[in-house]
């Protein structure tokens, strides 16, 4: 009797809690199919991230892709951590390596790649609104690249001690409005999808900032980008810092390049499709 060849496809994974939301699934399967590799991306809602780590070796899942809220945790459980992971205190991205699991943070590089796009950093001040692993991304690319970091976070505490680790300022947000800086960076999750209506700095003049930038990509257009280009600032998403990183990731797993602008091609049309969706519903 004759059977059927199945062939095994390589697969990766997202691990995080929530995932729904999340579009690196859509990004990283068109970018497989693009480069002819025979591949699964699957997303996880994980509870125990432990018993999700053991999974990858028992599954052999070739690499993963980690967000909220493990990007810290998820290192007591990893065989190596790299130097600039280790450095920024959180993991976006793992290697598994013949067993043995290897933690990067591909968030930091793929913002300096994407700010590097549209402006100066050596030597620019850079005001990072969050304490926790985007923002310390965040900060560890102001400062490998030559900017000027400070940091505004309602927790003193976690401020505090994070503006001591990078070597900078800490603001409470209640004084914020008296201050300048070249860019404004939303490094927390107010404003995400699906909820899409927070503002994470309320009450402060945003003409004083000649960029404002938000690390959230769903939805495109944040409420504090809307409001920061009524306020004659430059804007940018946080769209082109997913890719990049997203792109980063496949280097690490395959060893090959990923085809970016096709990754935001397919990423862009899903966000302006949900856009019009969510105008269509509303009138």
């Amino acid at each position: 009797m004759c059977r059927a060849t199945i062939t095994q496809k390589e697969i990766y994974a997202l691990f995080g809690n929530p995932v729904g939301h999340s579009l690196s699934p859509l990004m990283h399967r068109t970018a497989y199919e693009a480069m002819g590799i025979e591949a699964l991306y699957v997303p996880f809602c994980v509870r125990d991230i432990e018993a999700a780590l053991r999974g990858i070796r028992g599954l052999d899942i070739r690499g993963v892709s980690v967000t909220l809220p493990f990007k810290t945790e998820v290192m007591a459980w990893l065989d190596s951590v790299d130097g600039a992971a280790r450095a920024i205190g959180a993991v976006n991205t793992i290697v598994n390596r013949g067993g043995g699991l290897e933690g990067f943070n591909t968030d930091w590089s793929g913002l300096a790649e994407d700010l590097k796009e549209c402006m100066e950093i050596e030597g620019k001040t850079f005001a990072v609104l969050g304490a926790g692993g985007a923002a310390r991304a965040a900060l560890y690319a102001i400062v490998r690249e030559g900017g000027r970091p400070f940091v505004i976070s309602r927790s003193r505490e976690k401020g505090e001690a994070l503006a001591g680790e990078f070597g900078c300022p800490w603001h409470p947000p209640a004084g914020s409005g008296r201050l300048d800086a070249d860019c404004l960076i939303n490094a927390t999750p107010v404003g995400m999808a699906p909820a899409g209506e927070g503002m994470p700095l309320p009450d402060v003049d945003l003409s004083r900032f000649g960029w404002v930038v938000d690390l959230i990509y769903n939805p495109l257009k944040t409420k504090l980008l809307a409001e920061a280009q009524a306020a004659g600032c430059a804007t940018r998403s946080g769209l082109g810092m997913f890719i990049h990183q997203g792109a980063q990731q496949i280097k690490l797993w395959t060893g090959l390049e990923a085809p970016r602008s096709l990754m935001r091609e397919v990423v862009l049309e899903k966000l302006e499709a949900d856009d019009r969706d969510k105008t269509h519903r509303k009138t």
